[in-house]
C-alpha cells in the first residue's frame, strides 16, 4: 500500500466509521451535541438523519466512545424486524437471554430492568442506526418503551438516526403520538467546498502527515465536484487518487490522480448523479475508458458472478461489473452480510475488465483464502473466501483470458510466473497461520 511512501501511520481515508478520524464540521458538531443532551434531558427522542455516507454512523461511535460510565448503551444497527425481534434485540444487548419469552415477558422484563437501572443511579439509552427500515409497529413499541417513567421523570433515552426517509415516516399520521415526543430533529447536509478541503486535511493530520500537503492545492476542487461532499465519497476518491499517485511513483497526489481515479471508479459529476440509492454513491459501474466529467455509461453486461454461501447453501448471487463493491455487517454496504462474525465494512471486491481483486478493509476476523488471511488476492474462477462463517465463491464469466497480459493486475494463475509470485507476496503479507474460529464483528 502506500503508507511507506506518503509516511503515514495508517490508511487516511478507510471507509470504517472510526472515531478517531471523525471531523467535526459546524454541522457534525451541532448533531453530536443533539445527541449528548439526550445524557441530560429525558423529555423526549433525538433523531439524527442525513444522507447515505454523511458520517452518521461515525458521529454515533465518537458518541459512544465518550458516554459516562454510569450510562446502560443499547445499540441496533439491523432494524428490518419484527416488534418481537426489536425487543429481544435491545434485551439482549443489555444482557438477557430472552428468546423462549413471549411478548408480555419482554415487555415485562425491560420496563423491569429500566427501573432497576434508575434506582441504582444508572442513565438507560438506546441508540436505533437505520432507523428509516423500522416498520411503523416497531417503531410503536418505541414509543411505548418511551413512556416508561417514575414519579419524577423517564428512564429511557432514545436516538434514532437514518436516512431522510426517516423524517418522512415519522410525519406519518398513524406515529403522531411519537412524533410530538420527538425534542429534537436535525439533518446533516454535505460539507461545502471549504468543510471539504478541510476534512481531507484532518483526516490526513490524523493517519500521521502532520502538516505535509499530501494534495496540491488545485485538486481539492474537482474532489468536491466528484463527491459533492460526501464524507464516504470524499474517503472513496481519495484514497484511489492515492493509490494512482502511488503506482505513478508521486509523492503528493495531483489533478492528474484525481482524473484517473474518477476514470477507475467510473464515476459522473456528483450533481448529474442520481443519490437516493446506495448502489449509486458507492459505484457507478459504468465500462470503458470515460474523459472525466462525461455522463456515466450504461451498466454493462457481468464479468463474473460472487456467490454468497453458508452452511453449504448459496443465500445470493451477485453480478460483478466493473466497479468497487463493499461487503459488510451493516445496510449501507453494496452486499450485507447480517452477522456478529462480519465487520461493519468487512473487505471489498475490485473489478477490472482484466481482473477482479478481494481487499481485507482492516476487519477483525479477515478473509481467508485456502486457510489463509491474505489482505489483498487477485481471484480465480472458483475461488472460494472465507468471511466469517459465510463463504465468497467466485464465478468468472469472461469469454476469454489473456494469459500474458502487460496490465500490472494480471491475475494469478493466468498470467506470467512473476504475475504468480507477485501474488504470493501479497498473501504472505497476513499473519501466519490458517483460518481460525472468528469472533464477534
Amino acid at each position: 500500500m502506500y503508507l511507506a511512501p506518503f509516511k503515514l501511520k495508517e490508511l487516511p481515508f478507510r471507509l470504517s466509521p472510526d472515531p478517531e478520524f471523525l471531523y467535526l464540521s459546524k454541522q457534525h458538531a451541532r448533531a453530536k451535541a443533539y445527541m449528548e443532551s439526550t445524557i441530560w434531558f429525558t423529555d423526549g427522542f433525538v433523531v439524527i438523519t442525513g444522507e447515505i455516507g454523511s458520517g452518521k454512523t461515525t458521529l454515533i461511535e465518537s458518541f459512544l466512545k465518550e458516554v459516562p460510565a454510569d450510562v446502560v448503551v443499547a445499540q441496533i444497527n439491523q432494524t428490518q424486524m419484527s416488534a418481537n425481534d426489536f425487543l429481544q434485540t435491545v434485551l439482549v444487548q443489555f444482557g438477557f437471554s430472552p428468546f423462549k419469552m413471549r411478548k408480555g415477558e419482554l415487555i415485562s422484563t425491560l420496563n423491569g430492568f429500566l427501573i432497576e437501572q434508575y434506582a441504582a443511579g444508572r442513565k438507560v439509552l438506546l441508540i436505533v442506526d437505520e432507523a428509516q427500515n423500522l416498520s411503523m409497529r416497531v417503531l410503536e413499541e418505541i414509543r411505548m418503551l418511551s413512556g416508561v417513567e417514575t414519579t419524577k421523570e423517564k428512564v429511557l433515552r432514545i436516538i434514532l438516526a437514518g436516512q431522510p426517509e426517516l423524517n418522512n415516516k415519522l410525519d406519518a399520521p398513524e406515529l403522531e403520538q411519537l412524533t410530538q415526543r420527538v425534542r429534537l430533529r436535525f439533518h446533516l447536509q454535505t460539507l461545502s467546498e471549504a468543510e471539504t478541503h478541510s476534512y481531507i486535511q484532518h483526516r490526513l493530520e490524523v493517519a500521521g502527515a502532520g502538516d505535509r500537503e499530501l494534495f496540491t492545492p488545485d485538486t481539492y476542487a474537482d474532489i468536491f465536484r466528484y463527491s459533492g461532499g460526501v464524507p464516504r465519497l470524499i474517503n472513496t476518491l481519495c484514497d484511489t487518487a492515492m493509490m494512482s499517485a502511488f503506482t505513478s511513483d508521486r509523492g503528493v497526489v495531483t489533478r492528474e490522480d484525481i482524473a484517473s481515479a474518477v476514470q477507475e471508479l467510473q464515476w459522473a459529476e456528483y450533481s448529474a448523479r442520481p443519490h437516493r440509492h446506495s448502489a449509486d454513491t458507492m459505484v457507478l459501474p459504468a465500462a470503458g475508458a470515460v474523459q472525466p466529467g462525461a455522463p456515466a455509461a450504461a451498466p454493462r453486461t457481468s464479468l463474473g458472478h460472487l456467490l454468497v454461501a453458508t452452511d453449504g447453501r448459496t443465500v445470493r448471487e451477485v453480478p460483478l461489473r466493473p466497479g468497487r463493491l463493499i461487503v459488510g455487517r451493516t445496510p449501507d454496504n453494496d452486499v450485507q452480510i447480517d452477522s456478529r462474525f462480519i465487520s461493519r465494512h468487512h473487505c471489498q471486491v475490485i473489478t477490472t475488465d482484466h481482473s477482479c481483486v478481494i481487499e481485507d478493509l482492516n476487519s477483525t476476523n479477515g478473509i481467508y483464502v485456502k486457510s489463509n488471511r491474505v489482505r489483498r488476492h487477485y481471484l480465480n474462477d472458483g475461488d472460494v473466501v472465507l468471511v466469517g462463517k459465510h463463504e465468497l465463491i467466485y464465478v468468472d464469466e469472461r469469454a476469454a483470458r489473456t494469459k500474458n497480459s502487460s496490465f500490472t493486475d494480471t491475475v494469478p494463475g493466468t498470467g506470467t510466473a512473476a504475475a504468480d509470485a507477485e501474488q504470493a507476496d501479497e498473501d504472505a503479507d497476513a499473519p501466519e497461520g490458517g483460518a481460525r474460529a472468528p469472533s464477534p464483528g
